[in-house]
């Protein structure tokens, strides 16, 4: 079947979020990795969402990152805000409960956050020194069009260096996983190389409060939403259920955190590339755990200067192309604009 057959017949109505095991993805068996490219299809296609196992990521990378988050959000807020999103003119820094609302019918996503984007490992992470000014001579952030601008870090010991190193590592699977979704789209391997040379990557690390008592449905850890960019690398706090993702019969499925693993969730990037063949699936949050919880999302796009129009094996007569061309930088910045009314 051809690639356009494949999503014509999609089971979009799924019960569960399917798992790929990653241990082969850089074997250089050309057969191993078409396997993994059509189990990666299949999701892409069918859910637009899926958890990865033996991803590499270690688990001390994690625990570090974890610990220093904790930590961070555990300040006073008016020390957290002086970082605050809205005093930096590229999204970067700290974001309060409810100043986001990434649900237009809701009033305001229950979680504060912190975001930064592309830095080097340099010595001071290496030493795990705070550093304010890390980075100022890093050339990409002088390339990042709509987005660009350096980032900027709390006085935290620890904080910048550990997240790092978390950020880094997670940029690489998503460079491993570009050439799998090349193959899954029936295109040459390397086809993304070009359009990914300066990690358009966004990250954020997330506290989402435990909501007890009586809910307002309209404000829940984050509202029903889809995300800007080509896929997302989400680490979920282990034991703490919220993730949720809308199939096409309308159900809510949990997508619970299962030790060892990451999610893998296909953004908007994707499904304009491919003209809808790739599912960007709608998704929300609610932590009714009674407990705290603590999130990792990577956000993986395209380099920002990119222009979105739908690859041409996925377009055709009965399938005409379903969006207008825009950059990636502009399409992030749109979006964000509208998540955060800045």
């Amino acid at each position: 079947m051809s690639l356009l057959e494949v999503a014509q017949s999609a089971n979009t109505a799924f019960a569960e979020i399917p798992i790929v095991d990653l241990k082969c993805i850089n074997d250089p068996d050309p057969e191993l990795q078409q396997t993994l490219a059509k189990q990666i299809r299949d999701a892409c296609i069918n859910v637009g969402f899926f958890y990865v196992t033996n991803h590499g990521i270690p688990e001390q990378v994690i625990a570090a990152a974890l610990k220093n988050m904790k930590t961070y959000f555990a300040l006073p807020l008016e020390t957290k805000r002086e970082l605050d999103y809205t005093k930096t003119p590229n999204f970067k820094g700290y974001n309060a409960v409810l100043s986001s609302n990434n649900d237009p019918d809701g009033a305001g996503d229950m979680h504060e956050g912190f975001e930064f984007g592309w830095e080097t490992l340099d010595e001071s992470c290496a030493t795990g020194a705070s550093a304010s000014k890390a980075g100022a001579l890093d050339s990409r952030y002088t390339n990042d069009g709509s987005m660009a601008g350096a980032n900027v870090w709390p006085d935290v010991p620890g904080f910048r260096a550990s997240l790092l190193r978390y950020y880094h590592a997670a940029v690489g699977i998503g460079r491993n996983l570009f050439p799998l979704f090349a193959r899954a789209l029936d295109l040459a391997p390397g086809f993304f190389d070009d359009k990914t040379r300066n990690s358009a990557a966004l990250m954020r690390v997330l506290h989402y409060p435990p909501q007890t008592g009586p809910i307002d449905e309209r404000v829940i850890g984050i509202g029903a939403h889809t995300d800007f960019e080509c896929f997302t690398i989400l680490w979920q706090q282990p034991g703490i259920q919220a993730l949720q993702v809308l199939n096409t019969h309308g159900e809510w499925i949990d997508a619970p955190s299962i030790p060892g693993t990451l999610v893998i969730n296909l953004g908007d990037q994707f499904a304009r590339w491919t003209n809808d063949v790739f599912k960007s699936t709608v998704h929300r949050a609610a932590n009714r755990s009674g407990a705290e919880r603590y999130s990792i999302p990577l956000f993986f796009g395209t380099d920002y200067d990119v222009l979105l129009e739908p690859i041409a094996s996925c377009v055709s007569a009965e399938r005409p192309s379903r969006y207008e061309a825009v950059t990636a930088g502009d399409y992030v910045k749109m979006r964000l604009q509208a998540t955060y009314g800045h």
